[in-house]
């Protein structure tokens, strides 16, 4: 049994709906039991919560504007996709049921001006609903016996709105209930990724980008033997081709340093999606939807390990550095407590951590756009040591990037570090800050924004990644 998911682009008109089918098809060639996960057509959760938010501050016209929109497009793909009048009647009217509570809700949201987590959840989860059902309708239509799932049927997760956490034993029960019984009697199910729900079935979301979390869910509930994720990227590469043109694609690497990368920027896979997938070792691959006959790269417990030094180098921008500084800091204890406290209680997600060995100054990476509410929630909340001089201030440097720099075969590997800073002093490049964990598999540093490509075409060209894998120098 395989896992198969869909991304935005794939499922983004007609014919890539149809590219879908034909992947489909071979794939039902080796394994009749599958199981397909969705994403939204690509634009439509944007335009949804766009229309939503306008809504808020009493814009009902772009309710109904969105609505006509996406009813447009939506039933223009299944005129394309369904020849039968009768199925194309049925779906116009589940697909017309939906967009209406969606309008119904929007009425509603601008009668009152707000906008309830709970609400906003349902609405962002509703382009995977008609995607879903979309997709699965293009497979009957070529001969594939198939039924849409809507995932809050599936996936159970707590009432966190937005970032829902997924309880995945309760999940495996639902799951395999729902579909196993399908796929048994030869159906192959279209899920909608992305969407959970509460025990007591509130619609939830897993966050954005979500359906690759929710392929990773559904696979390790019903022990699938590979998860795949198709995309409209040939898989891993050794940098960002947009970056570096001599990017090379990786054939395999393991779900750790598939982990770190996700993390640290690249697009392909989001982070959470292993987590599921690691205790029960499943492999995941990330294949290329656009050109289907590329390999793709396989995750997998030890993939790729033989690799002597450094795998990719990627880079997140858009970050501001916080830096919290005193000369009274040395040997005071409690300031690293309170400066993460009040990161938490703003609700600030820490991408990275660094700090002096003299205690002098203690830095974090945050998302540039929350650089001033952690400011200042720190500046209150070491309102005391501000006072006793321990802390003198509270910088904010940006824009600013982090390059991170992966490979499992950095791990006890003498001289990794000297040559990344190497190449990134030859490329003129100033290093801000510098972590790395004790896995040795990730060496991250922090830079100036604009220097950031610099430091990424630095690094792979000293490590010789753009070289075919058996002409890479062994160093």
């Amino acid at each position: 049994m395989q896992v198969l998911k869909f991304g935005g682009t794939s499922v983004g008109d007609a014919d890539r709906i149809r590219q879908l089918v034909s992947i489909v098809s071979a794939a039902r060639a080796q394994d009749e039991r599958l199981v397909i996960v969705v994403s939204a057509m690509a634009g439509v959760t944007n335009r949804l919560l766009d229309a939503i938010r306008a809504a808020v501050g009493g814009n009902v016209g772009a309710i109904a504007d969105a609505q006509t929109e996406l009813r447009r497009r939506h039933l223009e793909a299944l005129a394309r996709l369904v020849a039968g009048e009768a199925e194309v009647r049925s779906l116009t009217a589940e697909l017309d049921a939906l967009l209406d509570r969606f309008a119904r809700i929007g009425e509603g949201i601008a009668l009152v001006g707000e906008l309830p987590p709970r609400a906003q959840d349902f609405i962002a989860g509703l382009g995977e609903r008609l995607s879903a059902r979309l997709v699965s309708a293009a497979l009957r239509e070529a001969g594939i016996p198939s039924a849409a799932f809507d995932a809050d049927r599936l996936i159970v997760t707590d009432d966190t709105f937005g970032a829902a956490a997924p309880d995945l034993a309760a999940t495996a029960l639902a799951t395999r209930a729902a579909l196993l019984p399908a796929l048994e009697s030869g159906q192959t199910p279209v899920v909608t990724g992305f969407i959970g729900a509460t025990p007591e079935g509130v619609p939830t979301t897993l966050g954005r980008g979500g359906s690759d979390y929710s392929a990773g869910i559904l696979g390790a509930a019903l022990e699938a033997d590979a998860v795949v994720i198709w995309t409209d990227a040939d898989g891993f590469m050794t940098a960002d081709p947009r970056l570096v043109p001599t990017a090379q694609v990786l054939s395999e690497i393991s779900y750790a340093e598939a982990g770190e990368l996700a993390y640290y920027g690249a697009k392909v896979l989001h982070p959470k999606t292993l987590l599921p997938l690691i205790p029960k070792g499943i492999p995941l691959y990330v294949k290329n939807s656009f050109r289907p006959e590329s390999p793709g790269t396989r995750v997998s417990a030890t993939a790729g390990a033989w690799r002597a030094d450094v795998k990719s180098v990627t880079s997140i921008k858009g970050l501001a550095l916080i830096t919290v500084a005193g000369r009274g800091m040395l040997g005071v204890p409690g300031i690293a407590a309170k400066t993460f406290a009040a990161v938490a209680a703003a609700g600030v997600n820490v991408l990275l951590i660094s700090q002096s060995s003299s205690e002098n100054n203690l830095c974090l990476m945050i998302e540039a756009a929350d650089a001033e509410k952690t400011r200042a929630a720190l500046v209150k909340a070491l309102a005391m040591e501000f006072h006793l001089a321990c802390v003198e201030r509270v910088d904010a440097f940006q824009p600013a990037a982090i390059v991170a720099v992966v490979g499992a075969g950095m791990r006890g590997r003498p001289g990794i570090a000297a040559r990344i800073f190497s190449a990134v002093a030859t490329a003129n490049v100033n290093v801000i800050a510098i972590a790395q964990g004790s896995s040795e598999i990730n060496v991250s540093f922090v830079v100036a924004e604009a220097e950031a490509a610099t430091a990424v075409k630095a690094i792979h060209e000293r490590f010789e990644l753009g070289a075919a894998a058996g002409e890479r120098a062994f160093l």
